[in-house]
């Protein structure tokens, strides 16, 4: 059995976490109503919807040609992200997905050898470690968000995403394993 590199480690470990933050955030939308994804609950804040839509935009910018290009794209109108659309959760939801879909296909593109290299994101120069790390900071943010706003419209019938209350004796294992 080959040896697994430290670098490659720490790849795999980033598409993990970038998996899991996915499947978190899902996990949270789903005890939603259709309704309650676009309720913002108090004045300058987001709703789940805003959020996705906002994150959607950022995946989409940020992993569309990660190593060739700067990260924040030209097409890109980051301050319309944070303003209510007319788009049905199904429309959001598909811009979410592609927005994955983006930054899972270009970690395939990611070697060790990537990782000392530099890119940029808004014309600031990092290395592609150093972005990834940026990323896997922001998205744990807003999903976060989105788990604190999913779990407030919810209310009684919240589903807990990790070990419920009370349950933690026993417990072993990762409870979300994508």
């Amino acid at each position: 059995m080959a040896e697994i590199t430290t670098e490659t480690h720490l790849l795999e470990t980033i598409r993990f976490e970038f998996a899991r933050m996915k499947q978190l955030a899902e996990k949270a939308l789903a005890q939603v109503s259709d309704e309650g994804f676009t309720v913002i609950p108090f004045e300058d804040g987001n709703s789940c919807a805003i959020v996705v839509q906002h994150m959607a935009g950022n995946l989409l910018s940020r992993w569309t040609d990660f190593l060739t290009s700067d990260g924040e794209k030209d097409w890109r109108n980051r301050d319309a992200e944070f303003e209510a659309q007319p788009l049905a959760r199904h429309a959001l939801m598909q811009q979410w997905e592609k927005g994955w879909e983006a930054l899972f296909l270009a970690l395939d593109t990611v070697t060790p050898a990537h990782l000392m290299q530099h890119i940029y994101i808004r014309k600031e120069p990092l290395t592609v470690l150093q972005a990834l790390q940026r990323q896997v900071a922001h998205y744990s943010y807003h999903t976060g968000q989105i788990v604190l706003l999913a779990r407030f419209q919810a209310g009684k019938n919240w589903q807990s995403l990790s070990i419920p209350r009370g349950k933690s004796t026993g417990f072993a294992g990762n409870y979300l394993k994508p």
